[in-house]
């Protein structure tokens, strides 16, 4: 990948103890209930479904892949684009797909006849915003991460018929959350729920968790707090599928401490868990606040 282990020239902001405007607050059945509102997170507006589609011209063969993401305030950002963080894994499986491997083309296809994007989908279930992709700002391969541009659509008209070109942001916090910190993670479903909100396609969901422990690249149990190197993150419950990309939130800071990657068998006796990466990760793609590299001050 073109951009694999670049660094972004802006720096992230650190939000371990987000302000009441910037802190993700969610809602429960009963909150929702007695205030009429339909979300179930201040979240929910910054988040997408990531989707890579490719597909020859004659519609004979065609590969569809997709996650979840969230928008991050990057400073510097252009007016109109969203800078998005989501999971590498999908943008590789469609990557190695047969129609869009080099030297191996799809025997139904001849060159020059594919068609292929990306999107990020935003917005409600009756009203989706389809936002194309410009570009690919970073890639983790070790951490499985993907920092992406998106060229945001005039969203949906509100009630004042105002509009509006900008996604929130969720905060990000650099530092690693403890070994059973109560957790809200977004997982996605692809089958109605018996009932509910959304109860007849994809749905948002909110569910709660915690961090069961961290390991290093090698498998070996890591702490944070030490030199260990945090290098996957296990909580619990397991993720399903379509969540990969996600992210983990602190209930108690309203900050984004992790990204979901999907499940992992930790052993036979713990079983399938959770797996995710701890969001420190995600600022090894952007500067160091105060850092000034020399090969961009020239």
């Amino acid at each position: 990948m073109k951009h694999a282990g670049r660094v972004m020239e802006s720096s992230l902001p650190y939000e371990s103890r987000p302000n009441a405007q910037r802190r993700v607050h969610f809602a429960d059945i009963a909150d929702q209930a007695e205030t009429g509102s339909a979300d179930v997170s201040t979240a929910d507006g910054a988040l997408a479904m990531i989707v890579h589609a490719v597909q020859d011209g004659n519609g004979k063969g065609h590969k569809l892949t997709y996650s979840s993401g969230f928008a991050v305030h990057a400073p510097g950002t252009p007016e109109g684009e969203a800078v998005l963080v989501t999971c590498a894994h999908t943008l590789e499986e469609i990557r190695h797909d047969p129609l869009l491997r080099a030297g191996l083309p799809s025997p139904a296809v001849r060159p020059g006849e594919l068609i292929s994007g990306s999107f990020a989908i935003t917005g409600s279930q009756s009203a989706p915003l389809f936002h194309p992709i410009a570009s690919v700002l970073s890639a983790m391969h070790r951490g499985d991460l993907l920092l992406l541009s998106a060229s945001l659509s005039p969203s949906a008209r509100t009630g004042q018929g105002a509009q509006t070109n900008a996604l929130p942001s969720l905060p990000v916090n650099p530092y690693p959350v403890q070994p059973g910190t109560p957790i809200r993670a977004h997982f996605v479903v692809d089958q109605p729920p018996a009932n509910g909100r959304d109860s007849d396609g994809w749905t948002p969901w909110w569910v709660r968790g915690t961090v069961i422990g961290y390991r290093d690249f090698a498998g070996r149990e890591a702490k944070p707090g030490t030199y260990d190197s945090l290098a996957h993150l296990h909580f619990d419950p397991p993720p399903t599928p379509g969540s990969s990309g996600g992210p983990i939130i602190d209930e108690e800071s309203g900050a984004v401490v992790g990204v979901v990657l999907g499940t992992q068998l930790v052993n036979q006796l713990q079983g399938v868990r959770g797996w995710g990466v701890p969001a420190e990760m995600i600022f090894e793609m952007f500067s160091l606040p105060g850092l000034k590299l020399k090969s961009r001050e020239q």
